[in-house]
């Protein structure tokens, strides 16, 4: 997490899409720490838009929302365009890697399939605990860089035009190696 004194637009809509989340299902801020793991601190800090979130917080939240990140983006989005050009495409940057995370698909509740961009630097590793819905689909396919997705106990080392695909029912990683970072593309079904 990353106190900013400038809060992106995009981290604000995150903030108040957070705060919706959680009033919607009548849960406190204790219930929220203790379904996510997350501080209750952090979270009143997040939902008042006083720091951004890291990759690893929001993958957190998810989980106990049961929704994707991606869903969470496109959830702070406003209406369906059936077509987002490249240069309107919803970018996050996590503060604490310098993970970029593009919402590649335009926002759509009710359509399920997304596509997301990843651009993980040079010797960055990020972890997630849980799936944000058990059995989620991937189809994760490499652009450029070198990538280690950890999956189900296993390890897979990728390169360009590689794909992997999988389902999440418990942790997974994504690891680049000190000499390259990685573009990707992951298709969610």
């Amino acid at each position: 997490m990353r106190k900013s004194l400038e809060i992106d637009p995009i981290d604000r809509r995150i903030a108040e899409r957070l705060k919706s989340l959680r009033a919607d299902r009548h849960w406190s801020l204790e219930e929220l720490a203790r379904r996510s793991e997350v501080s209750r601190a952090t979270l009143s800090r997040l939902e008042n838009a006083e720091v951004s979130a890291t990759a690893s917080v929001l993958g957190k939240l998810c989980a106990a929302y049961g929704l994707t990140v991606s869903r969470l983006m496109h959830m702070a989005e406003d209406g369906f365009v059936p077509l987002l050009t490249r240069a309107v495409q919803p970018v996050w940057q996590d503060p604490e890697t310098g993970f970029h995370r593009r919402s590649v698909s335009p926002p759509a509740q009710a359509l399920a399939g997304e596509v997301v961009e990843g651009t993980l630097p040079p010797g960055t590793t990020i972890s997630y605990d849980a799936p944000p819905r058990p059995g989620l689909e991937h189809h994760l396919l490499m652009l450029e860089g070198k990538l280690r997705v950890r999956v189900g106990g296993r390890d897979h080392d990728l390169a360009p035009g590689d794909c992997l695909r999988y389902q999440l029912f418990g942790p997974s990683a994504f690891e680049t190696m000190a000499e390259s970072g990685a573009r990707y593309l992951i298709f969610l079904v």
